[in-house]
């Protein structure tokens, strides 16, 4: 009773009057620590209790999981299946969680080997929980496997894998396996409309969302969330507004996550003052999050100057910067000109904060010192990395390279994540280019037979308008769209419309 109200303390004291103590009265007090989060407690009481069933080692393996120490919670997992105490479906509930949350693939194949040894794989909850393990660790396959092989699945495990399927981008698999659910539930939808939103799909997010509500699902926090960075991905401003307008006349009460896409919403749809407006408005500013969506949003619309301000008020108002402020902040001294302030910020990462850099933002100070054309100090940061570039510290150098014409260093970038991510078409483009501005045209025929080995596919580049409550997309040399000979036939009036004034120019100027 006491623990089911938070108070601990009054607990123990009830616990340390007992008379007599037996094993069910430990367990009770463990468990109590354990939900609560306070490790230290239950681990003293664990090593103080005179005996110990198989509830004492499950409650400590899922106290270890759930609050992160996952070495302590594989640790006694092991000793337990090591003792003669024996085990039970309940005790592969942490280790199952120490297979989600650390993405180890080995460690989630010896477990699913141990519950199907042991007889539990009928158990949903189990099986659920491998699949999302598989999930986890991107082996689509084996999840799938599992998923087909299970004779009772409830709307858990569709949506776990529905929702794997989106995370890894096979949008087809999980669209069809969303088609083919019995049951959907809010968080169902939300796993594919988010998919979509996060593959570049913002439009089927969008229909999907209308679709949704057309089912008479209430949509939740990460429903608008997702279908708001799908409005910012196409710049559709217009269901940007409507979504805004559906939580105002519902009165939904957005959490700090849903108002940070609307700001990063209107941003990207132009309309930077209403996004400053709504983080105005917002009373309660002690999430960094909103800030790192305003500062973002400043820089993106080249507010270096203001995105610094911003950052003084944050930590003026007492909200620490974590690690996703330096990477906008950095950002926006970098598109804005603003060397020495990005510098700043940097160094100030771990000697104000405590923040040891990632590669995420060495790319930021590549950028930074690159588009100042400091190469001397940029190669010798990239020297003291305390770790191996990767993909977006490479990324960063190549786009430097490019914009000052850096032949040589844009080379070695490019080769080095060519390297590091083969089916990524930008680098193999800009290599090819980089040989033929040097005459090296044998170098350049590799490089395409390279992508055609390998089936690398160029990128295709959209363009988007929206007309009578239709976002249509565009190509270049665009073939396929059902209204291209009318497209066409403008767009040749317009190009003969324009020779014509320059022609006409042309003789005025003369005259």
């Amino acid at each position: 009773m006491y623990f089911s109200c938070g108070d601990y303390i009054g607990a123990r004291k009830v616990f340390d009057k007992m008379g007599a103590r037996n094993i069910y009265s430990f367990n009770s007090m463990l468990s109590g620590y354990a939900k609560l989060g306070m490790i230290k407690p239950a681990r003293k009481l664990f090593d103080q209790m005179p005996e110990r069933d198989v509830v004492s080692w499950n409650t400590m393996v899922i106290a270890y999981a759930q609050s992160g120490f996952f070495k302590e919670a594989i640790r006694f997992y092991k000793e337990l299946r090591n003792s003669c105490i024996g085990y039970n479906e309940f005790s592969f509930a942490g280790i199952l969680t120490v297979c989600v949350k650390l993405r180890e693939l080995q460690l989630t194949r010896q477990v699913h080997g141990q519950v199907f040894v042991s007889g539990f794989l009928s158990n949903l909850v189990i099986s659920s929980s491998i699949v999302d393990g598989y999930v986890k660790c991107g082996m689509m396959g084996e999840a799938r496997k599992l998923f087909d092989e299970m004779k009772v699945r409830d709307v858990l495990s569709w949506t776990t894998l529905v929702s794997g399927y989106a995370q890894w981008g096979d949008m087809e698999s999980a669209n069809d396996l969303f088609d083919r659910m019995p049951e959907k539930n809010p968080v169902s939808w939300t796993a594919l409309i988010s998919g979509y939103a996060r593959n570049g799909m913002g439009n089927k997010a969008l229909e999907l969302f209308t679709r949704m509500r057309g089912c008479r699902v209430r949509p939740d926090q990460f429903t608008f969330s997702s279908c708001l960075c799908a409005c910012a991905s196409v710049a559709s401003l217009k269901h940007g507004k409507q979504i805004h307008a559906y939580l105002i006349r519902t009165n939904f009460r957005p959490n700090m996550i849903v108002i940070s896409s609307l700001i990063d919403m209107y941003s990207k749809c132009g309309n930077l003052k209403v996004g400053k407006l709504i983080f105005d408005l917002t009373n309660n500013k002690q999430d960094p999050v909103l800030w790192n969506t305003m500062i973002s949003a400043l820089a993106q619309h080249g507010h270096g100057g203001e995105a610094v301000e911003m950052f003084d008020d944050m930590v003026k108002q007492g909200v620490k910067p974590d690690r996703t402020t330096f990477v906008v902040i950095i950002n926006a001294c970098s598109h804005s000109g603003l060397v020495q302030e990005g510098f700043g910020y940097f160094e100030s990462m771990s000697s104000d904060y405590g923040i040891i850099p990632d590669q995420q933002h060495y790319a930021c100070l590549i950028d930074l010192l690159g588009r100042a054309g400091c190469f001397e100090l940029l190669m010798n940061h990239l020297e003291k990395m305390p770790c191996k570039p990767d993909g977006w510290v490479w990324n960063a150098l190549l786009g430097v390279s490019r914009i000052h014409g850096n032949i040589e260093l844009g080379r070695k970038a490019a080769e080095q994540l060519i390297e590091l991510e083969p089916q990524s078409s930008a680098a193999y483009v800009l290599l090819s280019s980089i040989y033929g501005a040097l005459g090296k045209w044998e170098s350049v025929e590799n490089v395409r037979h390279l992508m055609d080995k390998r089936q690398v596919r160029k990128e295709l580049a959209l363009s988007w308008i929206e007309l009578e409550n239709k976002v249509h997309a565009f190509s270049v040399s665009d073939s396929l769209h059902p209204l291209k000979g009318a497209i066409y036939s403008v767009l040749d009036q317009l190009a003969g419309q324009m020779d014509e004034d320059a022609s006409l120019f042309e003789f005025e100027s003369r005259s």
